[in-house]
């Protein structure tokens, strides 16, 4: 069954039977969503120093490493995930039927897969957030879908949220169930995606419950899951302080009901749906944290909980090496390899140090998060924001490579009697992770207002439209402060120094270019926040361009410092060999070589983007966009049919409530 959700008057119940704000303000949302940032900086933090000019390479390096225990509980879990994986699960039946088979979620809930972060004393396993990283790198070779389902429940599902803010109680009674039962995360509602404040589903405070009402969209796992957690706007009053709040939701509860499973282009066994909540009761005792705590909640769990995505792109990095690699060598054209033609060599060249690169990306932030030493924030958010776009490219250039094969379905080529290579499915898998928790364009805003913060912070009232002219005057002086003893910091550094970075040999270079490119990207965000003060928020061009500098950034700090670590004494970070000591192929001195190749890729890139930051078509794109909206272009849209609006063969085909007024499928 499926559902229609419409908007109507603030605080008036839809079609869909939500309620709630239908509409607010730009500032009311922007108040909303700063309210649930975390605003201190308790921890040291390699990302945001780095959009300050501050190149903390003692963060990072050297390398850190598991402990004995982790590595043996890790290792040991590997091994046996790898061999079921290998044996257990068949990917072209789950594509083919999109569907997850029981016996395999059984087979990995007997493994202890279900609760891999969950801490021992409550049934888990305790893995470390490394391991775990390379335990979805396992699972998400195989399939992309199964990954979903694995990272969805433990990423920010139930078990993080509760291991993060939930009782002892609390604990007691959910992590147990959690590391034997999947769950889900429900924010998303029809109408309502990256903007919180519009948030319609309620929990209405009833004596020891909260009636919960509401629908929640693309809701992973949501079809399958045994718990949930929601979240819910608590109306504000009667001793309550009300608030958007995270309850842990029994889904056998009465009143919940899954009006649908989603399809998509990718991900083709994930279990998405449509989940609808109607007088449902749930305890108090349920709510996690706070009232008005649910979306600081949300962006807290999502700081480690994003490391998932990464994880699953590193995986098709590695697949994708493999795949291009053996194609490249063994398709001969015009005499010899394709691979050794320019133009193909490039492609291979792109994918294989991309691939290192993810993984020593996800690794680093990984292991950044078991050492608890360190803010991450900023460093998980690169790393998804990077390696998911990075990935894309890494497939389409596989496809590419591979020509009408990478086009063709891995079911078709092996009807003909070839190898069945599913390229073009990954292209389709992986281009969720672009939207998945955070698509780019927030990830480039949520990035930004992270990395400007010490800017924003000493701005102040300079930039608050109510602040009085006193205000303003005080905060101007505090600013001056600020730069003075800033300002002079980014003129010079290490990177100007050829002796900088010895140790790292070749890759030295590239770590006094990371150190002065910090510091001109500092220089940059300075200027810009003086140009345009408040209005920087609305430069998103600009601020994009500025992210995906420090993304890039960060990419070859890690690559450098996985690099030394990788051909050092101490040996290298990678997965387990036979023996389980060590990396079936050590990389040594060829590690230096994959990573001097991706730093000279990353530093062409980079250059770009410092160009883009003042040459660029933003105003223009803006003012046509404008032109376009008003319908002032409509003219390009004729001569063609519209296929989403139903022709005259389908019965039904008189245009639904959302498509009364102007709706041709002829156009023009």
């Amino acid at each position: 069954m499926s559902q229609t959700s419409q908007t109507g008057p603030a605080g008036q119940t839809s079609p869909a039977g939500q309620t709630g704000p239908a509409h607010v303000d730009e500032r009311t949302a922007r108040k909303v969503a700063e309210e649930a940032r975390e605003s201190e900086w308790r921890l040291p933090s390699f990302g945001k120093q780095l959009f300050l000019g501050d190149f903390r390479l003692d963060l990072v390096h050297p390398h850190p490493r598991p402990d004995a225990e982790a590595r043996r509980k890790g290792e040991d879990f590997l091994a046996k995930l790898t061999e079921f994986c290998a044996t257990q699960i068949d990917p072209a039946l789950i594509e083919r039927e999109s569907r997850i088979p029981d016996e395999v979620v059984e087979g990995l809930r007997g493994l202890g897969a279900l609760g891999m972060k969950i801490p021992e004393k409550y049934g888990g396993l305790g893995l470390s957030q490394f391991y775990y990283g390379r335990a979805l790198m396992i699972v998400g070779s195989v399939s992309p879908a199964l990954g979903a389902l694995l990272s969805a429940h433990q990423s920010i599902g139930v078990p993080q949220p509760i291991k993060l803010f939930g009782t002892p109680e609390q604990q007691d009674e959910w992590l147990p169930r959690c590391a034997r039962q999947i769950s889900a995360f429900l924010l998303t509602e029809p109408d309502v995606g990256s903007d919180p404040a519009r948030l319609r589903a309620t929990a209405v405070p009833d004596g020891d419950d909260y009636v919960l009402n509401g629908v929640k969209l693309w809701t992973t796992n949501g079809v399958i899951a045994d718990l949930v957690v929601v979240m819910a706007r608590v109306p504000k009053g009667d001793g309550h302080r009300g608030g958007i709040s995270a309850f842990v939701v029994d889904m056998s509860t009465p009143g919940i009901t899954v009006e649908k499973r989603n399809a998509f282009m990718g991900l083709r066994g994930i279990e998405n749906g449509v989940t609808r909540f109607h007088d449902v009761r749930v305890p108090k005792a349920n709510l996690i944290g706070r009232e008005g705590a649910g979306l600081k909640i949300a962006l807290t769990t999502l700081n480690t909980g994003r490391l998932s995505l990464p994880a699953i792109c590193a995986a098709a990095g590695k697949w994708a090496t493999k795949i291009a690699r053996e194609w490249s060598r063994e398709r001969v054209q015009w005499g010899r390899p394709v691979g050794e033609h320019e133009a193909v060599s490039r492609k291979v060249a792109f994918i294989a140090a991309t691939a290192y690169a993810m993984e020593a990306m996800l690794d680093l932030s990984g292991q950044l998060a078991d050492d608890e030493r360190n803010d991450i924030r900023i460093e998980a958010a690169l790393a998804k924001l990077w390696s998911s776009e990075m990935a894309s490219r890494v497939a389409d250039e596989l496809i590419q490579l591979r020509g009408g094969r990478g086009y063709e379905t891995a079911e078709s080529l092996a009807a003909r009697g070839e190898r069945g290579v599913p390229a073009e499915q990954l292209f389709r898998d992986l281009r969720i992770n672009r939207i998945f928790e955070g698509s780019t364009e927030i990830m480039h805003l949520l990035i930004a207002r992270e990395a400007v913060d010490a800017h924003l912070s000493v701005a102040g009232d300079i930039i608050d439209p109510d602040a009085s002219a006193g205000a303003k005057a005080r905060a101007a002086a505090k600013a001056g402060g600020f730069y003075a003893r800033w300002l002079p910091t980014l003129v010079t550094g290490p990177g100007q120094r050829p002796g900088s970075y010895a140790e790292f040999g070749p890759l030295a270079r590239h770590l006094r270019y990371v150190e002065r490119a910090s510091r001109k990207l500092a220089r940059s965000i300075f200027y810009a926040a003086g140009r345009w003060q408040g209005g920087l928020e609305r430069r998103q061009g600009f601020l994009g361009r500025m992210v995906d500098i420090g993304a890039e950034l960060f990419a070859m700090s890690a690559v450098c410092v996985r690099a030394r670590a990788d051909s050092s004494a101490a040996g290298p970070l990678g997965s387990s060999g036979p023996d389980g000591e060590g990396p079936a192929t050590a990389p040594g001195a060829s590690a230096l070589l994959l990573a001097d190749a991706f730093c000279r890729q990353a530093r062409v890139r980079i250059e770009e983007l410092f160009e883009g930051l003042w040459r660029n078509t933003d105003a223009m794109d803006v003012k046509l966009a404008r032109a376009v909206l008003k319908g002032d272009f409509a003219w390009v849209e004729e001569g063609v049919l519209d296929p989403s609006i139903p022709g005259p063969w389908i019965a039904s085909s008189e245009p639904g409530p959302s498509q009364k007024e102007d709706v041709h499928r002829v156009i023009g």
